[in-house]
């Protein structure tokens, strides 16, 4: 954890739940054991679904923290938002078996889904309700089922919070 991620915890930038799992993250085996604990109490109250071994990078923000679902095998680059009812999971046969790897700077709306072994560009958009099954060019705005992408330059400018 860099200083300036510590700095903006210690002001409140970030939901309880993300400290902990940031937290947990950079320690050793015993708070390993307790996270275990506090996970399955987050899940239950929150409906959140990170598991610890999903590599994330600095500056996530959840904006609304319920109903959301990470796959352990995802990859999420810096500064990524994430919104309720959010899924990022795997596929589990055909030609794009496996879990998402998202770039940088990439803001997901509310109740998207993004499934398969794809590659989110770095700035990229995904509207609200959009199923993304496909890989996604940098500075792209991703919206609807099947997925349409629009190219546009800073694409997520304005919209990425808690910017490290």
């Amino acid at each position: 954890m860099t200083p300036l991620e510590a700095d903006k915890m210690r002001k409140g930038h970030m939901p309880v739940f993300q400290y902990f799992y940031r937290w947990a993250r950079s320690t050793h085996s015993l708070i390993r054991l307790t996270n275990r604990a506090v996970y399955k109490v987050i899940t239950f109250f929150y409906h959140i679904e990170i598991p610890i071994t999903t590599n994330i990078g600095p500056g996530l923000f959840i904006g609304h923290p319920y109903g959301i679902t990470i796959n352990p095998k995802a990859t999420l680059g810096r500064n990524c938002n994430i919104h309720k009812g959010v899924t990022i999971g795997q596929e589990n046969r055909g030609k794009r078996q496996g879990a998402p790897e998202i770039g940088n700077c990439v803001w997901i709306g509310v109740n998207a889904t993004i499934v398969g072994n794809i590659t989110i560009g770095d700035d990229v958009l995904i509207a609200p309700n959009s199923y993304v099954n496909r890989d996604i060019p940098p500075h792209s705005i991703v919206l609807g089922n099947p997925c349409i992408i629009k190219f546009c330059d800073n694409a997520t400018e304005g919209y990425i919070n808690n910017k490290i």
